[in-house]
C-alpha cells in the first residue's frame, strides 16, 4: 500500500474559514437577525455575534457541531438560538421561532475538523474507521452506498461529484472487492481504490473518491439548492446572503442562483473573495474556498404592516418555544433530534 499520512490532531473542532471576509460582507446593521446555517463549532457565529447586538439563529445537522455551538455561545444568552436541522428547513424553522425575515444568512458547505478528524464518523481516508460519512445520526451511510449501488451508479457519483477521471476503474474494483464480502471500514476502501489506480498522488485521488460518496450520502448539492432558494426568500430587502463554497458542484449552483437572480433583478451581487495565502499557510483546509455574497433587492417582506392571521399561530408557538427553552436555563435553544425545542 502507499504511504499515507497520519492526520495530526488538532483538538479543535472547526477552523472559520476567510472569517474577516465573512464578517465584512454580511453584517451590515448591528440591531439585525443573522443566521447561520452550518453553524458548526460556532466559529462564524461567535464573529457575528460580537460584531453585532442582535440575534442570531444557528443551524446544523450534526448534533456534535450543535452541542459544541452551544458551549462557545454561551456566554451570549438568549441572543442565540441553536437547532438541529438541515438548513433547507430554515423556513419552518424561523417561523416557529415567531421570524419572518432576517438580515443576513451564511452557509459554510466545508466539513469541519472535528468531522474529518473523528475516525467513527468515516470522513478521511487518512484514518480506518467504519464507512459512515454522515452529517446527521439518521440516512443512508457510506457503507450502503458502497455495497449496494450499482457499477454504473458509483461511475457517475465519482464522475460527477469527484470529478476523477479514473471513475469507471475505481467502480469495477469496489464491485469486484465487495463480491468477496461486504466493505465496511475506510481503511477497506482506501486500499480498493489505491489497489486498482496507479497514482503518483494518491491523496487528491482518494479526496475526490471520498467527497464524492459524502456528497451523496448527505444528498449536499439538492440541499444547498433548496437551501439558496429558502435563504432568498426569508432575507429582508437589503440583506445579505453569504456562501462558501469548497469545490466546482458547490460553487456551480451557488453561481447560477446568485446570476439567476441577478438578471431577475432581485439581488446585486457583492463579490467574489478567496483566501488570503497568510490564512491557507495557518490553516490548509481554506485552501480552495471561494466565497460569493449578494444583496436582495426585491421581495422582502414588509414586516412593519403586522403579522396576518394566518402567520399568528407560528408566531405563538415560537413565543412558547423560547419561553419554555429559557425558562429550562436560559442558555441557548438547541433541538438535537427533529423533535420539541429544548435548552442547549
Amino acid at each position: 500500500m502507499k504511504d499515507i499520512r497520519t492526520l495530526k490532531v488538532s483538538g479543535v473542532f472547526h477552523v472559520p474559514v476567510m472569517l474577516r471576509e465573512v464578517l465584512e460582507v454580511l453584517v451590515w446593521r448591528e440591531e439585525g437577525v443573522y443566521v447561520d446555517g452550518t453553524v458548526g463549532g460556532g466559529g462564524h457565529a461567535e464573529g457575528i455575534l460580537r460584531r453585532t447586538r442582535g440575534r442570531l439563529v444557528g443551524i446544523d445537522r450534526d448534533p456534535e457541531a450543535v452541542a459544541e455551538a452551544g458551549r462557545r455561545l454561551a456566554a451570549f444568552g438568549d441572543r442565540v438560538t441553536l437547532i438541529c436541522a438541515r438548513f433547507s428547513e430554515m423556513g419552518e424553522i424561523l417561523q416557529e421561532l415567531g421570524i419572518y425575515e432576517v438580515d443576513g444568512i451564511l452557509l459554510d458547505l466545508g466539513v469541519s475538523w472535528h468531522q474529518i478528524e473523528d475516525p467513527d464518523r468515516g470522513f478521511s481516508y487518512r484514518q480506518d474507521g467504519p464507512l459512515d460519512m454522515r452529517m446527521s445520526p439518521d440516512g443512508p451511510t457510506a457503507e450502503e452506498v458502497v455495497n449496494r449501488y450499482p457499477e454504473e451508479a458509483l461511475v457517475r457519483l465519482f464522475r460527477e461529484y469527484g470529478g476523477e477521471r479514473f471513475a469507471k476503474r475505481i467502480a469495477r474494483g469496489i464491485c469486484r472487492a465487495r463480491g468477496a464480502g461486504p466493505i465496511s471500514s475506510t481503511g477497506q476502501l482506501r486500499d480498493i481504490v489505491l489497489s486498482v489506480v496507479p497514482n503518483s498522488i494518491p491523496h487528491k485521488m482518494l479526496s475526490r473518491v471520498f467527497q464524492a460518496i459524502r456528497i451523496e450520502v448527505n444528498d449536499e448539492l439538492r440541499e444547498l439548492e433548496r437551501g439558496l432558494e429558502v435563504g432568498f426568500s426569508v432575507l429582508v430587502r437589503g440583506g445579505r446572503l453569504v456562501a462558501l463554497s469548497y469545490h466546482s458542484s458547490e460553487d456551480r449552483i451557488v453561481k447560477e442562483a446568485f446570476r439567476r437572480w441577478k438578471e431577475e433583478g432581485k439581488v446585486r451581487l457583492l463579490g467574489r473573495f478567496f483566501p488570503s495565502q497568510g490564512e491557507v499557510a495557518e490553516n490548509p483546509r481554506a485552501r480552495g474556498a471561494k466565497l460569493r455574497a449578494v444583496e436582495k433587492l426585491l421581495g422582502g417582506r414588509d414586516v412593519s404592516k403586522g403579522i396576518s392571521g394566518s402567520d399568528v399561530g407560528g408566531w405563538n408557538r415560537g413565543a412558547r418555544l423560547r419561553r419554555a427553552a429559557l425558562g429550562a436555563g436560559g442558555g441557548p435553544v438547541a433541538d438535537t433530534g427533529g423533535g420539541a425545542l429544548r435548552a442547549g
